[in-house]
């Protein structure tokens, strides 16, 4: 079987590591010639996974018609917001055969709101649109490139895909669930990183654990809220990619998000923070959600707090509006969360 990665970031490192050891051949694409040539020389991510061998299996490139060659699996491991300028320099011609598509990052694009199984949707030929698959879950790149056992979650508008995914990427150290409720998988995973920040800006603050605790679990009924206006279901958020998703990503060192936020709250300017190496997907979805929830009207205020902050206001000022809103009632008589702000 051979794979095609088209993104060498930590995540997309990490999947094809994962590949490699299920007995895959796995391109591993990298935008930068230079960084390609340093993968394949040092045969190490040494700037997004350090201190992980990439197997014999994985061949480093930064040729896209090479990559996508006769593949059975592509997995895009872009960055949200360059997704759409990465798929759409890609030549019909370069996609051979009816490869699965599998969208692994996380986030929403902020020049449509759309989610970016859309977006691959809109880029990739029409004839491989029933391909996509989207995975999400409690999966920092770090901890499944060692091989530390977890499990995720697949989804897909066809059920066939989904459970093709599930057979390509299922073993000893990663246990593969099916989803059918794309809409809520995507939204889950993409919207758990604005919580994270601002449980990192908690941590960073000194808050203490009922604060972080409080933020998580409002959190989770903002995403809840959001995600079943736009079409995804209840239950799905209480899953691997809701809740678990959130709790891995806000209490985790390992979060790119949640540190972030640490950062933000230890008094640091977000602009700058947000300019590291690695891309902060709560950021830009912060700000899409909170458009989508706006246009919706759909009450997100710690989605809106965690913008404030990253526009520049300062992260006790935000926390002590928060604090100081209206009295709501915390479930509706159905059992789910309060439809009312925090």
């Amino acid at each position: 079987m051979r794979a095609a990665v088209l993104g060498a970031g930590g995540w997309g490192t990490a999947l094809a590591v994962h590949l490699a050891r299920l007995g895959w051949e796995v391109a591993l694409w990298a935008r930068r010639e230079s960084f390609a040539r340093e993968l394949q020389k040092t045969r190490e991510n040494r700037v997004y996974l350090p201190g992980i061998k990439l197997p014999d299996e994985i061949t480093p490139l930064c040729q896209l018609d090479e990559a996508l060659s006769h593949k059975d699996l592509v997995i895009l491991a872009i960055p949200s917001q360059v997704l759409r300028a990465s798929l759409e320099q890609i030549p019909s011609f370069y996609w051979q055969g009816e490869p699965l598509i599998l969208q692994a990052a996380k986030g929403l694009e902020l020049s449509t709101l759309q989610r970016l199984s859309q977006v691959a949707a809109s880029c990739i030929p029409q004839r491989l649109a029933s391909r996509i698959v989207v995975l999400s879950g409690p999966n920092h790149a770090e901890e499944i490139a060692r091989g530390a056992p977890a499990a995720s979650v697949v989804a897909s508008e066809v059920d066939e895909a989904a459970h093709e995914a599930q057979r390509y990427l299922m073993g000893k150290t990663l246990r593969i669930y099916v989803n059918q409720d794309l809409v809520g998988v995507e939204l889950g995973g993409a919207l758990k990183n604005i919580i994270a920040i601002a449980a990192g800006i908690c941590d960073g603050l000194e808050l203490g654990d009922n604060t972080k605790a409080t933020v998580i679990t409002r959190g989770l009924a903002e995403i809840v809220r959001l995600g079943v206006k736009l079409g995804g279901k209840p239950s799905t958020f209480a899953g691997l990619s809701g809740m678990g998703d959130l709790i891995a990503t806000a209490c985790s060192t390992h979060s790119r998000n949640w540190r972030a936020g640490y950062e933000i709250g230890q008094g640091k300017d977000p602009a700058v923070v947000l300019q590291g190496p690695q891309v902060v997907e709560g950021a830009p979805t912060a700000r899409s959600a909170l458009a989508l929830a706006e246009k919706l009207g759909v009450p997100m205020p710690i989605t809106e707090g965690v913008c404030e902050v990253l526009a520049g206001k300062s992260p006790l000022e935000v926390v002590h509006s928060l604090m100081e809103r209206e009295p709501k009632i915390e479930v509706d008589h159905s059992g789910m969360w309060s439809q009312g702000e925090v």
